[in-house]
Parts: structure tokens; sequence; C-alpha cells
């Protein structure tokens, strides 16, 4: 049984397929899919697969690109919906929230400003509400740390990582699992792929993000949560193991991450 623990299932690029590639992913051992929100105008988009899809959980956030367009309202709406979402078993916690410092302009001047002040409030939110974060950490690991350590959380996982030995260290220290996907299939991707095989096993959840993020052998087309028991595969052959025993280390770790991910439906 294998866990994608980060998956924009409700994303346009499904065509209005994703009940069907939830269904298909579930034939292929996929029994879980968390699907974070971005905005809050995805709320109820995620809410409504997860409701709808034996295998599909939910998170909810603000997304760090989506936090341009963002009001202080924003914020006011999601803690109502969090605070509505605590008696729904599909709701596992808060996200996608973070940093982006690689779009151009997101990590400069007052956007930065505005990136970090819906990134603090909303881990004030997951640690209020006792709740773990999906983080998207894109070339911001050291000031996503610096939160961290400031505003106690539950834990949670840092998706699609892509930092040092000694970042990734840290993330474990303060709680945090560390999400390998697509990017990890491919052989020129030299630090993903050592961090994936070195990294204590106990560190280690699966996502693919999709649509995005593709597996080498889809690449450039669109990724899907079909795609994630090969993906695990890579993740074996890399840490000189059987496929088993990946898709259960890195669903238990999955589940120490989101507790809720066992609530009963």
């Amino acid at each position: 049984m294998w866990i994608d623990s980060h998956c924009h299932l409700d994303a346009g690029e499904f065509g209005g397929e994703s009940d069907a590639v939830a269904a298909r992913a579930a034939e292929q051992g996929v029994a879980l899919i968390v699907i974070p929100a971005v905005a809050c105008a995805n709320f109820d988009a995620v809410r409504a697969l997860a409701a709808r899809n034996p295998s599909c959980r939910y998170t909810l956030g603000i997304h760090p690109i989506f936090v341009p367009q963002a009001t202080p309202e924003d914020l006011d709406r999601l803690r109502d919906a969090v605070r509505a979402a605590l008696d729904d078993p599909n709701f596992v916690g808060i996200g996608e929230i973070g940093l982006d410092f690689f779009v151009p302009g997101l990590g400069e001047g007052a956007l930065r400003e505005k990136q970090e002040f819906f990134y603090s409030e909303q881990l004030k939110l997951a640690r209020d509400s006792g709740l773990p974060v999906l983080l998207h950490v894109r070339r911001s690991q050291d000031i996503i740390l610096k939160y961290l350590r400031r505003i106690d959380t539950c834990g949670g996982i840092a998706h699609a990582f892509n930092g040092s030995f000694q970042q990734a260290r840290s993330f474990v220290d303060l709680g945090f699992r560390l999400g390998f996907g697509g990017a990890m299939t491919f052989p020129r991707s030299l630090q993903i792929r050592r961090l994936a095989a070195q990294l204590p096993a106990s560190a280690l959840v699966l996502e693919t993000d999709a649509p995005d993020i593709p597996p080498a052998w889809v690449h450039p087309g669109r990724n899907s949560p079909e795609q994630l028991p090969r993906i695990g595969q890579v993740l074996a052959e890399l840490r000189q193991t059987g496929a088993d025993e990946i898709a259960a280390l890195t669903s238990a770790n999955a589940r120490a991450a989101l507790p809720r991910l066992d609530a009963q439906r």
C-alpha cells in the first residue's frame, strides 16, 4: 500500500477526471492521496474531492505563490474553514503553506514580507489547532526553519525537499518528514538522489505533486498519483531494498506526520 502525501488532484490539468484518476491510483495500490488547498478559492474543491473519494484526504492553506493576490480577510476565511473542518475526518492538516524565493519577484521587498507574514500566521494557526503542516520550501529552507524554531508546531512534511543534509537534519529534528517524488527519478538529480538514499528511513515520505514534477518516464507530461508505485520503486533501488518495504516504511512515516490520516470516515 502506498500513500501519496502531496497531490493537487483538483487541478485543471486533470480535466474533470480527478475521480477517475483517484480510482485508477487505488487500483495501483495507492491507498491514500492527500490533496492540499492553495487558496480560499479551492477550499470547497479539495473538501468535495475528499468527500467523494474514499482514498482522498485534504488540507487547508494559502500557498505562497497565491499570497500576492491574498488579503488579510483570506486568513480569517482560512481560520473559519479550519475551525469548521476539525470535525471532518477527511481533514488532515494545514497546507500548502511556506515560502517561495524562486519565482521572480516573490522573494524581494514587500512581496517577501507578505509571504513571511502569511507563513507565520498559518504556522500559528497550525500550532493553535494542534495540526501538522505541509510545507512549500523553494530556495527558502533557512528562513522556513527560522520560523519553525520560533513557532512550535506539531511537525508535518517538507514537501519536494531539495536542501542540504544539514538542512534535512534540522527539519527532522523539528519533527518533520521530507517528501520525495518525481525529481528523484532523474539520474542527474544527484543531490536529491543522495538524500533519498542516505537519510534515515524514518525521515522519508513519498509524493507526486501531481500534475507537477512528473517522473523521468512521464516528463514533460502530466504527472498523476498513478505514478507513485513506480516512483517508490526508484526509491527502493536507491536504498537497495524492496518496493514492499519502501511502501510500508513511507506509509508509516506519512501516518506519523499526519495522524488524522487514520481517522474513521
